[in-house]
């Protein structure tokens, strides 16, 4: 059940979903956060700024990214407010900003991807449905480095027969193009034969619709286990990292990861430029004409 929320809520929610095409996830999150806010002060639309200030001391044992998520929920809430005319004042200034490292993600090395794929191709070779539908799961979050949801939703209409492309759905239900590797085609291949007819997505579920993004979850730290990795290393996030973090090892340009990551700023998609530093210093030291031998 979604959280009771007041009009103007609403409002803004259908703002987002409208005009900046906002993700079922996101909308979900803003709609949580601002409700919570509202059971603590009342109305969110009526708030004064000493209300705002009390919400700040309300969340001083919560951790910092929290507390900036949360901050961010409402800043947007009144700034859409005042730009509505709903308000002519904004008493989200009174809001706590606290600074946040944004943490490196866990990464997968070579050795531990090909573990997984090993068993994962073992499983495949066995030619039970199960098997062949991981393998074609695996190629594509560590090759094509999709997000899960993206994954599990992806429709039949997004794999084209005579191209090595798929066309994804991402955030903000933005389009992009994701070349998909011939290893990874011939996995899918497979499966789309042993998937059978019936049904609009790649990867549907028995009960109907597609694939959970928590049965994938599941799915991959099975897969972890049977490959003798921590399972507690292993989940779609990091191999999608794993597939970014592998491409810049050996590279990429950061603009083509932003495209094929879906990133709308490359802000985001220069995290990497951390996670792999030791190879940046190392093509510093060797290409730069000042370097010395």
């Amino acid at each position: 059940m979604k959280p009771k929320a007041e009009p103007a809520v609403e409002s803004f929610l259908a703002m987002l979903a409208a005009q900046r095409g906002a993700a079922a996830n996101t909308l979900a999150a803003y709609r949580r956060d601002l409700a919570v806010a509202a059971e603590r002060i009342g109305s969110l639309e009526c708030a004064s700024r000493a209300d705002i200030e009390g919400l700040g001391a309300a969340w001083a044992d919560l951790a910092p990214s929290s507390v900036a998520r949360k901050a961010s929920a409402l800043r947007q809430f009144y700034g859409f407010l005042v730009d509505e005319g709903v308000r002519e004042d904004d008493p989200s200034s009174a809001l706590p900003r606290p600074r946040i490292r944004r943490p490196l993600p866990r990464l997968l090395g070579h050795d531990d991807v090909a573990a997984l794929f090993r068993a994962a191709e073992a499983d495949a070779a066995a030619g039970t449905p199960e098997g062949v539908r991981m393998l074609a799961l695996l190629e594509l979050l560590y090759g094509s480095g999709l997000r899960a949801t993206e994954l599990v939703s992806l429709p039949l209409t997004a794999v084209p027969r005579d191209a090595p492309f798929l066309t994804i759905t991402g955030k903000g239900s933005a389009q992009r193009m994701v070349p998909v590797s011939a290893r990874a085609t011939h996995a899918l291949a497979n499966w789309l034969v042993a998937r059978g007819k019936g049904g609009r997505f790649v990867f549907p579920s028995p009960r109907g619709g597609h694939l959970s993004r928590v049965r994938l979850f599941q799915l991959l730290r099975d897969l972890a286990l049977r490959a003798g990795l921590d399972p507690e290393k292993v989940s779609p996030h990091v191999l999608r990292h794993a597939f970014a973090t592998h491409l810049l090892e050996g590279g990429a340009d950061l603009r083509v990861l932003q495209t094929l990551l879906g990133h709308a700023d490359i802000a985001t998609t220069q995290i990497y430029t951390h996670v792999d530093a030791a190879r940046l210093v190392t093509l510093v030291n060797q290409r730069h004409p000042l370097a010395r031998s």
